[in-house]
C-alpha cells in the first residue's frame, strides 16, 4: 500500500504526528513498539509507560524486543491491505538489536555491522513490500559530533543507511522538528 516515514530529533513531534495519521487512516492499526524494557532502569520503563499511554487502547500492540528478526519480518509479509503498522522506532530496534547481541559486536565489530546491516535492509524492504499502510518513526541521530564510542557510531551509521533506504522508496517523507512537520518530498531534492 503506502509508507510513510517521519524523522526527526528527539521530543519533536514524531511519534504524536505518526499517531495522527494512523488514527486519520480510518484502519485498524497495529502499533510495533521496538523498544526493550529494562528491569535495572525505572526511568526508561516510565518513558515506555507514557508511550503506551499516549496511544489509543483499542489499537493492537506487539512488543518486538520479545521477536526473532523472521518473525519481525513475517509481521509485513502477512499484513492485510485494510491494516495501519505503526513502527516506533527504528532507532530503538538498533538499540535493542546492538544489546541483544553485544558479545558479537564486541568480539567482531566489522562482521556484526555488516549483519545488522543486513537485517535493516530486511527490515526496510519489508515494510516497504507489505500490502498494509506502513508507518515509520526514525529518529535523527548524528547531526553532532562523531560519537566517541564505536555503539555509538555504530548505531548513527546503521540507522542512517536504514533511513536513506526507506526514504528513497517511500510514499511520504516526513521532518518533525519542534511540533511542525516538512514534507522532504516536495521540499526536498533526493541526493543520488
Amino acid at each position: 500500500m503506502a509508507v510513510t516515514l517521519v524523522t526527526g530529533p528527539v521530543r519533536s513531534g514524531k511519534s504524536r504526528y505518526v499517531a495522527q495519521l494512523a488514527a486519520s487512516s480510518g484502519l485498524p492499526v497495529t502499533y510495533l513498539a521496538t523498544a526493550s524494557r529494562d528491569p535495572n532502569d525505572a526511568e526508561w520503563n516510565e518513558r515506555l509507560r507514557r508511550h503506551m499511554e499516549d496511544r489509543p487502547a483499542h489499537w493492537e500492540t506487539i512488543e518486538t524486543a520479545s521477536l526473532n528478526h523472521a518473525e519481525l519480518l513475517h509481521i509485513f509479509a502477512n499484513a492485510a491491505r485494510d491494516r495501519c503498522i505503526v513502527v516506533d522506532a527504528l532507532g530503538t530496534w538498533i538499540s535493542a538489536r546492538l544489546s541483544e547481541n553485544i558479545d558479537a559486536f564486541e568480539s567482531d565489530y566489522v562482521a556484526f555491522e555488516a549483519r545488522l546491516d543486513r537485517e535493516a535492509e530486511q527490515f526496510a524492504n519489508a515494510m516497504l513490500s507489505s500490502d498494509a499502510n506502513v508507518l515509520v518513526v526514525a529518529e535523527e541521530a548524528g547531526w553532532d559530533v562523531v560519537p566517541v564510542m564505536p555503539s555509538g557510531r555504530l548505531f548513527r551509521d546503521v540507522l542512517g543507511r536504514m533511513k536513506q533506504r526507506l526514504a528513497a522508496h517511500a510514499d511520504h517523507v516526513y521532518l518533525v522538528t519542534s511540533g511542525f512537520s516538512l514534507d522532504l518530498r516536495s521540499l526536498g531534492t533526493r541526493v543520488e
